[in-house]
């Protein structure tokens, strides 16, 4: 019996990781519009290639946007199992900082693609590079368009994993989203995610100080707090312990609620004990980054975003260094974000991951509306959601 024919429009993690899965009975085609695949990957590991995360059962589930369908997906294909699947192609992971799970020491990120690669060409996968979608036809099938030629091409099943909005170097740059919203379906625009924050600063102060770190400090936002670094940059700040806050700054700016972020410089000493330092001394000014630890950076932060009258008093100025808070201008723009949120609705969408209005028409990975923060999650979505798919059309390709 003929194999049934599944294409993927997307050669991103999503894709592949689908592409593999369903290899083995099913007659699979790739369709990139770059020249090669896994862009991403390379674009990723420039800065610390985490393939996925230590975290499991609701550490990992309350990361994500939260959703029936999102949820079930993570259970169904957690990071342990992500971690099995990479051992089976002989890439070996170990877990790093802060739960972050890499490549075992000395692997690049174009050696994890060049294996996935090889595993879907020995499966059969045939890959068709310089393939762009550009729209549907009115069969709702999708149209690819190869040098000066364009085609619809006839299968059983379409899977799209076309990648968010961010790094449009990746190829990523949401062109697709009309033609979604032609078919009727239901999106949402896209927005960055895990950015930088924008800030005001003073011309000196930038010149002095972009490019130093903020180490071992607390951010925080209404009730929600983490521990983290922080850079700051000629824009504002930005790191790991910015990145996470960026959704609830998102839901300020739509309040018309000017936010401020606040920052503890100490979180591992109490307002007290800060205070303590100050006890039978008349402090001045000149000696508070001695008596408090600060570096020349930390120092003029907190001097930058407070009055006269709090910077000279040593009581106020200690309230200062465990919550100075700083206006937040903007979030940084779309092309420089990590990641996005916007795209098709995951309320569009039948449990396996097809359009309810067009069953034979998958969406995975970053096309879909859901968040989550760096640090391996973002990848360990999108191979939870192409598992979810592929594992639905394994069976009907059986």
């Amino acid at each position: 019996m003929q194999s049934k024919k599944v294409i993927i429009i997307g050669g991103g993690a999503a894709g592949l990781i689908a592409a593999e899965q369903l290899s083995a009975t099913c007659d699979v085609h790739i369709y990139e519009k770059g020249k090669t695949i896994g862009r991403k990957f390379l674009v990723a590991g420039n800065g610390g290639f985490n393939l996925t995360n230590a975290a499991i059962e609701d550490d990992l589930y309350q990361k994500y946007t939260p959703h029936p369908i999102l949820q079930s997906a993570l259970q169904s294909f957690d990071t342990q199992k992500m971690r099995a699947w990479l051992e089976k192609l002989a890439i070996t992971t170990f877990i790093g900082s802060s739960g972050r799970v890499f490549p075992q020491k000395g692997v690049k990120p174009i050696q994890v693609l060049q294996k996935i690669k090889d595993k879907l060409l020995d499966n059969g996968v045939q890959i068709h590079c310089k393939h762009e979608f550009i729209g549907f036809n009115a069969h709702q099938l999708p149209i690819l368009k190869h040098q000066s030629t364009t085609f619809s091409p006839q299968a059983d099943a379409y899977i799209f994993a076309l990648g968010g909005a961010s790094w449009s170097v990746t190829g990523s740059n949401m062109k697709w989203l009309p033609f979604f919203e032609q078919l009727g379906i239901s999106t949402q625009p896209f927005e960055a995610s895990n950015c930088g924050l924008e800030v005001k600063w003073d011309a000196a102060f930038r010149d002095k100080y972009a490019g130093t770190p903020l180490k071992n400090i607390q951010v925080s936002l209404g009730s929600t707090s983490l521990k983290g670094e922080a850079l700051i940059t000629d824009y504002g700040l930005e790191g790991n312990a910015i990145y996470p806050i960026v959704p609830l700054i998102r839901t300020a700016f739509k309040s018309l609620q000017p936010p401020f972020l606040a920052i503890d410089f100490k979180p591992n000493n109490s307002h007290q004990n800060l205070l303590s330092k100050t006890k039978g001394k008349c402090l001045k000014t000149k000696n508070y980054a001695y008596e408090f630890n600060l570096n020349k950076a930390e120092f003029a932060l907190i001097k930058a975003f407070t009055t006269k009258e709090e910077y000279l008093a040593p009581e106020r100025f200690i309230e200062a260094i465990k919550h100075l808070k700083i206006p937040i201008e903007a979030l940084r723009p779309i092309e420089e974000a990590i990641s996005t949120i916007g795209g098709v609705s995951l309320n569009a969408l039948n449990a396996n991951y097809s359009l309810q209005k067009y069953p034979h028409i998958f969406v995975i990975g970053e096309m879909l509306d859901w968040d989550a923060p760096t640090g391996g999650f973002l990848l360990q979505g999108c191979f939870s959601t192409a598992m979810a798919c592929a594992h639905y059309l394994k069976t009907k390709c059986q």
